[in-house]
């Protein structure tokens, strides 16, 4: 279509050339110190959060003829009549002041360059200002929960988008909360140990918000004792012996006495496992129970035993002049391999010892 075919058959066809001829007239020309025109010059740019609204305002005055909203080349109001199709877009106010557009839920593709162009009958006018738009920091990628065996080489890697570009941090969160460890999107843990173990948080941030998404580090080690104590009871009492292995996976217990396994329920023995603690309990503890018992931690990664020790002992509380306590240890001196006579004879001699304290109470 020709330009004169245009010019008789749409009004609008001429509103659009003489917005276009508006832009090529040196409008924009720096207004000298001295002129309070609200006109010919760039507004400060004009920051709005994603999702946002935003007023886009335009000082008019009543000379003007034309006026009209622009987005770089693209029309969006002339006058009152609504060019873009963009169902965000709506004209706010429109006086012989005020000229205001508004766009609703604001995105990252309206971010540039508005232009208000006002025609009076001297010359054209324009206004800009420059639209920001700031999105909110978003974890778009991070790893996903790792298991390693201690000593091995760990990295986890934390990718984030954002606008203003998102600066991105790593910590320690657990078992007890640590500084930063890291101010970039990886984080390299070189030879692990147990005590790095636990949750690692990575924090995106910027001007707008802060996202923050976690990373369990799981550290696998062999089993290693933390708590075995020797136990003395009187016979015909109850006995409990404890043991306490720290272990990635957990341990599993077993139970020995010399080189026999111990197996739960017999002779009237029960094994209780809770966790990292082993419980072996004696209910009616007898003159055969007394001995050197011997517990074992094992995982995929390795075992640990322990020896325990199970004595009797005699106590008489009423004594007047003594107060005393006799304990006798079996086999404490050796390494577990009493002989039978030898745990026959000492408690014998502790029934000797218990029934010559009765006799002088």
């Amino acid at each position: 279509m020709s330009v004169c075919g245009c010019f008789v058959t749409s009004w609008r066809c001429l509103v659009v050339l003489s917005l276009r001829l508006l832009f090529l007239v040196p409008a924009g020309v720096p207004v000298q110190s001295g002129d309070t025109s609200p006109f010919n010059r760039v507004m400060d740019n004009l920051t709005v959060r994603q999702g946002d609204s935003v007023l886009l305002r335009c000082a008019i005055d009543n000379q003007m003829m034309r006026t009209a909203w622009l987005n770089r080349s693209t029309i969006l109001f002339a006058g009152r009549d609504k060019w873009t199709l963009d169902e965000r877009v709506s004209l706010q106010t429109y006086n012989n002041r005020e000229y205001t557009i508004k766009i609703n839920n604001v995105q990252v593709q309206d971010e540039g360059l508005y232009t208000c162009a006002v025609q009076t009958n001297l010359n054209p006018r324009t206004t800009n200002v420059h639209l920001i738009v700031q999105v909110p920091p978003t974890i778009v990628n991070i790893s996903s929960d790792v298991s390693v065996n201690e000593g091995a080489n760990v990295s986890v890697v934390c990718l984030a988008t954002g606008k203003p570009e998102p600066v991105v941090t790593w910590r320690h969160l657990s078992p007890i909360a640590q500084g930063f460890l890291s101010e970039e999107e990886y984080l390299e843990i070189p030879a692990i140990t147990k005590q790095s173990a636990g949750v690692y948080e990575c924090s995106a941030s910027n001007e707008v918000s802060t996202d923050i998404k976690k990373v369990q580090v799981i550290v696998n080690f062999p089993p290693y004792i933390s708590d075995a104590k020797n136990l003395g009871v009187a016979v015909g009492q109850k006995g409990i012996l404890r043991c306490e292995a720290i272990a990635v996976p957990t341990a599993a217990f077993e139970w020995y006495i010399e080189d026999r396994r111990i197996f739960n329920g017999l002779n009237g023995i029960q094994i209780q496992n809770k966790g990292r603690l082993s419980m072996l309990t004696f209910f009616n503890v007898s003159e055969e129970d007394f001995g050197n018992y011997t517990c074992m931690a094992t995982n995929k990664l390795g075992n640990v035993t322990t020896s325990l020790i199970l004595y009797g002992e005699c106590t008489n509380h009423n004594y007047p002049l003594l107060d005393m306590q006799i304990v006798i240890y079996l086999g404490a001196a050796q390494d577990g391999k009493s002989s039978g006579t030898g745990i026959h004879a000492s408690a014998y001699l502790l029934m000797i010892l218990c029934v010559q304290l009765l006799l002088k109470f």
